[in-house]
């Protein structure tokens, strides 16, 4: 939602992957030419990923690329704690 809200038309990719015991979630888009859309909002934006990730003792790493993109990936225990 992040993506198609702030990077209308941008490059995304998706990707899971598990390593070991961990689960890791990432999202990154590339930049947008187009301007922002006005989308229904649940409120919890990142700030709510990152709460999310650490209630089950997992890491996230949220930010902006190099290239004007923005990236968010979340690293999940197999076993939540």
């Amino acid at each position: 939602t992040n993506a198609l809200r702030h990077a209308p038309g941008a490059d995304t990719t998706v990707g899971i992957h598990q390593e070991g015991d961990v689960l890791r979630v990432a999202v990154a888009n590339g930049p947008s030419a187009i301007p922002e859309v006005d989308l229904p909002s649940g409120g919890h934006g990142l700030q709510g990923i990152r709460e999310r990730v650490a209630l089950v003792g997992g890491t996230s790493t949220i930010g902006p690329t190099p290239d004007g993109g923005f990236h968010v990936e979340a690293r999940l225990p197999k076993e939540a704690s």
